[in-house]
């Protein structure tokens, strides 16, 4: 099964060709590219599958996602391991 985790986008920018970004994961910020949604603005909110930004989502949309993965526990699986 494929999950996808809406996060808030932060900056947008160019890397070799792609449009790439800073998304925030509530609180957990990762770099993803943002080529599928070209026209997407910092604010705005998008569904993000391995490290690709697939299509945008409402904040209440994200909210509720977001609401779901923690009373599940599975917000802690973002988290980059510590050393």
């Amino acid at each position: 099964m494929c999950l996808a985790i809406p996060g808030r986008v932060i900056d947008v920018g160019r890397e070799h060709e792609t449009t790439m970004g800073r998304v925030d994961f509530g609180g957990i910020v990762k770099k993803v590219c943002l080529d599928h949604v070209p026209d997407v603005q910092p604010g705005e909110y998008v569904l993000v599958h391995v490290g690709f930004a697939l299509q945008r989502i409402d904040e209440e949309g994200a909210r509720r996602v977001f609401a779901f993965l923690d009373e599940m526990n599975q917000l802690d699986e973002l988290k980059e391991p510590e050393a």
